[in-house]
């Protein structure tokens, strides 16, 4: 028995990367997958199906309110409801480093149209669904770069930073849903589909207590907590994972 048989899961970002991890971890606990992403996602969802699992893929652009409501009614439709929302879709690779005051405001639309407004719109659209099951679990990827204040980041770290007031305000609207809202604030994590500089990887692992680079894994055992029952007293919080480079 895995401890989210009969839940179904969204996994917004799940094509790849850290994304396509939290995907396989949901569906390894007995939860059946959506996978939602800009990306294509069925490879993601037959390493799924081929481990034993079900997952559908669905291509969504997160910052488009009709992708949502079709992501929601593809989980409804494929799964009979919606338990779980993975907020993870974020443009953050694609994204130079560079003063604020060097950010076009084309730049700074495009990033918080995913990172704020999709997360807006992936809630909005699971909601009925988490309604009609009487509970629900909404986790949001937020980032240590919050707390540390990291320059020259200004649109992703206000994004995420969003994402924190937005857990919050959530979890108190939902409370009565029996829908629990939470966030993970996760640091560096490197992955196949990144390529960290090695002083940068180096810098970061020396700001640790735990000196070691973080990997995806390292995320996976607290999505899975924050989904199931194990936090069924737990809203509104933030999880800082990021071996700690930032303690507070």
């Amino acid at each position: 028995m895995g401890r989210l048989d009969e839940k179904v899961a969204i996994v917004t970002g799940g094509a790849r990367n850290i994304g396509a991890v939290y995907a396989k971890t949901l569906a390894a606990e007995g939860a059946r997958v959506v996978i939602a992403d800009v990306l294509d996602g069925t490879a993601a969802a037959a390493d799924i199906d081929e481990a034993g699992g079900q997952a559908v893929a669905v291509e969504v652009d997160v910052s488009r309110e009709d992708d949502t409501l079709r992501m929601a009614r593809t989980a409804v439709d494929a799964f009979g409801g919606i338990d779980i929302l993975v907020n993870n879709a974020a443009i953050y690779v694609s994204i130079n480093r560079r003063p604020f005051h060097e950010i076009s405001a084309e730049e700074w639309d495009r990033v918080t149209a995913v990172n704020i407004k999709g997360v807006f719109l992936c809630a909005k659209a699971v909601l009925p669904a988490m309604r009609e099951r009487g509970s629900g679990r909404i986790i949001n990827v937020s980032s240590n770069t919050v707390m540390a204040g990291t320059p020259n980041f200004l649109h992703y770290v206000a994004s995420k930073a969003a994402l924190i007031g937005m857990t919050r305000s959530m979890a108190r609207e939902l409370g009565g849903d029996r829908i629990n809202v939470n966030a993970i604030a996760p640091g560096l994590v490197e992955h196949e589909g990144q390529t960290v500089p090695p002083e940068i990887s180096a810098n970061r692992v020396d700001a640790r207590s735990i000196k070691r680079r973080q990997v995806p894994g390292d995320l996976t055992g607290a999505v899975l907590y924050l989904a199931s029952s194990d936090s069924d007293f737990v809203t509104g919080q933030t999880l800082v994972i990021d071996g700690g480079d930032i303690v507070c």
